[in-house]
């Protein structure tokens, strides 16, 4: 599977680019995950549901599945390579996060955001931004930051040239 790291700060736009990208990749017959990294502790299951209770009685992990979805909670932090091999097959990982990971980073910016990159473009195989003169001085390809289907079809392109 293709890992791509999409490194921004909180507030850049992350989440809304990867909104947009996934329909794209899935249009393409990608199979597609998703794996968020958050810094912060997060809630993932309704105080007072049978989950969260099970949870707090104290089981490591607790397991909910229903005919349409089925979700697994750990009472511990898993690294990206642990959750990756917990992952059913598919052809393209996208995180959001893990900037400091092994895996190819897709730097995204937002001029109005007024924060500094995430990630050395250097390291980077791609920028999305809207900021014109960053773009400019960019080493990598660049994208638009209100359209993801150029970058789709970079990354399409990597999936294909990495099967051959």
């Amino acid at each position: 599977m293709d890992i791509y790291i999409f490194a921004a700060f909180s507030g850049t736009g992350k989440t809304t680019y990867l909104e947009k990208l996934i329909p794209h990749l899935k249009g393409y017959g990608l199979r597609v995950a998703v794996l968020k990294h958050d810094a912060h502790d997060f809630a993932a299951d309704t105080p007072g549901k049978d989950s969260w209770r099970f949870a707090q009685a104290g089981a490591d992990a607790v397991a909910v599945s229903s005919d349409r979805r089925t979700a697994m909670f750990y009472q511990h932090s898993l690294s990206v390579e642990e959750l990756l091999s917990r992952l059913p097959e598919v052809d393209i990982v996208l995180t959001e996060g893990y900037k400091h990971g092994p895996f190819p980073k897709i730097a995204v910016h937002r001029k109005e955001a007024g924060e500094a990159l995430a990630a050395d473009l250097s390291a980077c195989i791609a920028l999305v931004t809207d900021d014109g003169a960053l773009a400019a001085a960019a080493p990598c390809p660049v994208f638009p930051l209100e359209d993801a289907e150029p970058l789709a079809r970079l990354l399409l392109r990597r999936y294909e040239e990495g099967r051959t």
